[in-house]
């Protein structure tokens, strides 16, 4: 079975920073929090993922995630510059890049390959001042805590904090999942590191039979509905793969909500 990375809770900020956050346009993803993965639903929707048309294949039709829901889960935004660049490998590079942004630079043994530890990281944003707008600044770049390292190829994209919210990151975020799936989806791969709460809320909200209980009725993003869901629905947490795979056996037409 495979394995989840999932986000642990997002840091409190200072109150200052809000604003800025609403100009990158992360304020409404940051505002999520912890959504408890489901492993077992996770793995079931793998085994129905189809790599060559990039849907899920089920008994009622085929369906996939797509620029509307990541704009209504998670809050991002879904116009604008596309999320690219140049890629380089080297830690030089990845040390002159941090000495630009942050003042300061990983040492070899905190960072794995292209990515920094999220422990340097976390450590940078705890000694960082809110004294000034540049700082705040700083500050909000690493607001949550994802996974376990950041991917250096992102810092170029966020030299220009004014220019941080004329990408469309919820693209980059689809794009994203729809590698992880792929990946994810071959026979020897064992883990998934992919944006789940964005797959997770789009199964719990197109197959609504499937979904544990949400903490929160009306809320935007709509992913803050099963905000630690597990605390109200423990019983959903142990549901096991085969009853997944049975429940989407026997979907019927009208159990799944299309476009």
């Amino acid at each position: 079975m495979l394995t989840c990375d999932h986000p642990v809770p997002p840091d409190r900020y200072n109150d200052r920073v809000e604003e800025h956050l609403r100009v990158t346009r992360f304020y409404h993803a940051s505002q999520i929090g912890v959504v408890q993965c489901q492993k077992a639903l996770v793995n079931a929707l793998i085994e129905r993922w189809h790599p060559d048309t990039y849907t899920f294949h089920l008994l009622v039709g085929e369906c996939a995630v797509n620029l509307e829901d990541v704009a209504l889960i998670l809050g991002l935004p879904t116009d604008g510059l596309p999320v690219t660049g140049m890629t380089m490998s080297s830690f030089e590079a990845l040390e002159a890049e941090c000495l630009d942004q942050f003042g300061v630079a990983p040492r070899k043994e905190e960072c794995r390959g292209c990515c920094i530890k999220l422990t340097w990281l976390c450590d940078l944003k705890e000694n960082f001042q809110l004294t000034d707008e540049i700082s705040i600044q700083r500050t909000i770049l690493f607001g949550d805590k994802f996974g376990t390292g950041v991917h250096y190829k992102f810092l170029p994209l966020l030299r220009d904090f004014g220019s941080i919210g004329q990408y469309s990151w919820g693209s980059a975020c689809l794009a994203h999942l729809y590698r992880a799936l792929c990946r994810a989806s071959r026979f020897n791969c064992k883990k998934i590191d992919s944006p789940l709460t964005l797959l997770l809320g789009w199964a719990w909200i197109r197959l609504p039979y499937l979904s544990p209980l949400p903490r929160k009725s009306r809320n935007f993003p709509l992913a803050k509905r099963w905000h630690n869901w597990e605390r109200g629905d423990r019983r959903y947490r142990y549901l096991t793969l085969s009853h997944f795979r049975k429940a989407f056996d026997e979907i019927q037409e009208g159990q799944i909500y299309f476009h």
